[in-house]
């Protein structure tokens, strides 16, 4: 398969960024290396190009019994202007994907899925939607998407659109002018824990939007972002990723999802996901810090003081704001309580950690 490129290839290339296939797309991973990026979002302002997301639009009178069906929260609840965390739940206990549904009007929704499942997600709404004919779009080829990230994020941006930033709330949503481009998805959502906004606009004014960022966050010192850094910061958050911490085979519940488990009654998972949420999962989904030295990485074995295996790691990194190893994974649930001290099995060596509480990195 012919990996795809987003609108700002030819920018990325030409700031130096060190480029690699992410979700079927050739994507910027690093610009001036994964520190600097990473404390730049923390403290200022940073700018991802993350053009390879999936975005549909679910139209239409049919719209909410749609999404009803197929997502895991409780989507009725949700307010024009707003914007809720979500996930796809299969007919076998498992996620298609998680997503983030905004809802722009009364009857119009708009979905955001992961890049390398967008056909996967595409064809499981299609499939569910047929008989209930919900008007549904895959816009994901021609929308470009920006994470404006940090807390001098909205400040940096204010001047570029006229939307007043300050006053969205937290997760919300709103359409309008943004960097010269009218109707502009500007939303106060993203994947750092920084703080910020995303926006979504046609493939064609990317270069553009991309140039007055740059221009309009230069006074705060923006950088460009490349998706180690966006790793390393949703690690420090917790969050979860796709095809690590979730997949089409793992227990939502016992990945700490249950918090976007409220469910329609016509959810097509409705009965599973209650039965789940009653009961304490055998395997917990936790974050653990290494005491000495050392990176955990997905699939390293997670074990006991006895040198037994309890769980293996899913994602794990060396947190730039803590300078210390951190992971997330599945433990047995004995050993999930925060203060559990276990061991991370690195190059045939039983490292010590400790379960914490997440999420890793407190913001300010």
């Amino acid at each position: 398969m012919d990996t795809k490129q987003t609108a700002l290839t030819t920018i990325h290339r030409a700031l130096g960024a060190k480029m690699a296939p992410f979700g079927g797309y050739e994507m910027p991973i690093q610009y001036k290396g994964v520190k600097i990026e990473h404390h730049a979002v923390r403290e200022s302002v940073g700018v991802f190009d993350v053009s390879h997301m999936g975005e549909f639009y679910v139209e239409g009178p049919n719209a909410l019994t749609l999404l009803q069906k197929v997502c895991s929260n409780a989507v009725d609840k949700l307010p024009v202007g707003k914007a809720q965390y979500n996930f796809l739940p299969n007919y076998n206990g498992g996620v298609v994907d998680d997503l983030i549904v905004y809802r722009l009007a009364a009857s119009c929704y708009f979905i955001v899925v992961n890049a390398a499942n967008i056909e996967k997600d595409w064809e499981w709404i299609e499939k569910e939607n047929r008989a209930i004919g919900a008007e549904i779009r895959n816009v994901s080829e021609q929308t470009s998407l920006l994470a404006i990230q940090g807390p001098k994020s909205l400040t940096a941006m204010q001047k570029l659109t006229d939307v007043n930033l300050e006053d969205l709330p937290f997760y919300g949503v709103q359409q309008g002018l943004f960097a010269d481009v009218p109707n502009s998805i500007i939303a106060t959502t993203g994947y750092t824990g920084a703080g910020g906004i995303e926006v979504y606009f046609p493939n064609d004014k990317a270069q553009s939007v991309w140039e007055q960022v740059l221009a309009s966050g230069a006074a705060y010192h923006i950088q460009p972002i490349g998706l180690a850094a966006r790793d390393t910061l949703r690690l420090e958050m917790g969050y979860c990723l796709y095809g690590h911490e979730i997949d089409e085979n793992t227990n939502p519940i016992a990945a700490g999802l249950g918090w976007i488990a409220k469910p329609h009654e016509s959810n097509l998972a409705y009965k599973w996901l209650m039965n789940e949420k009653a009961k304490q999962q055998d395997d917990q989904l936790i974050g653990f810090q290494i005491s000495e030295r050392g990176i955990p990485r997905a699939d390293y074995r997670l074990c006991n003081t006895e040198g037994e295996a309890i769980g293996q790691v899913t994602s794990g990194t060396q947190s730039p704001s803590l300078n210390k190893g951190i992971g997330l994974g599945f433990v047995k649930k004995e050993y999930a309580q925060p203060g559990h001290e276990i061991f991370v099995e690195i190059r045939e060596k039983h490292i010590p950690a400790v379960v914490t509480q997440l999420p890793f990195y407190k913001v300010k």
